[in-house]
């Protein structure tokens, strides 16, 4: 007798089970009164915790030839991949936009690089050098002037 009960128990149960599980799988909250998942990266999140200590670019005063050099490490490293040949976006988010979510100055950009941003950008900063990774940021601090190199036509 008991087994019987057991079984039934059990029946009701995976009953139960499969009915919330469809439910859940339709996403119809209402029903449910859940509430949506919240989601969370896996692991550590690129980027520093908070703002980066304010850092100056050792190529400001050669500006012009760094800018240059970035350009062509901007096309080596395949940035154009994601954020788009002469950098309007694609892929990755325009870089030519004057606001920035995790801010334009000097710093902040060689951290983005260097160590990466959640939403999809990858840490460079052990593939790119240090030196290269502030050409990259006066490439980037040129763009929508007059001293861009390359720019758009």
């Amino acid at each position: 007798m008991s087994s019987a009960f057991d079984a039934r128990t059990l029946l009701l149960i995976l009953a139960i089970g499969a009915a919330g599980c469809q439910r859940a799988a339709s996403g119809d909250q209402a029903v449910t009164g859940a509430t949506p998942p919240i989601l969370t990266p896996v692991g550590p999140v690129p980027g520093p915790a908070s703002n980066p200590t304010r850092r100056e670019n050792p190529f400001r005063a050669n500006a012009a030839s760094a800018a240059a050099e970035g350009r062509t490490l901007f096309v080596r490293y395949n940035c154009s991949g994601c954020h788009g040949g002469r950098a309007g976006g694609g892929m990755g988010p325009s870089l030519r936009d004057p606001v920035w979510f995790y801010g334009n100055s000097d710093a902040q950009i060689f951290s983005s690089i260097a160590e990466g941003r959640d939403q999809g950008m990858p840490a460079w900063g052990t593939m790119v050098t240090e030196e290269q990774t502030w050409k990259l940021v006066a490439y980037l601090q040129t763009l929508r002037t007059p001293d861009e190199p390359n720019p758009p036509r």
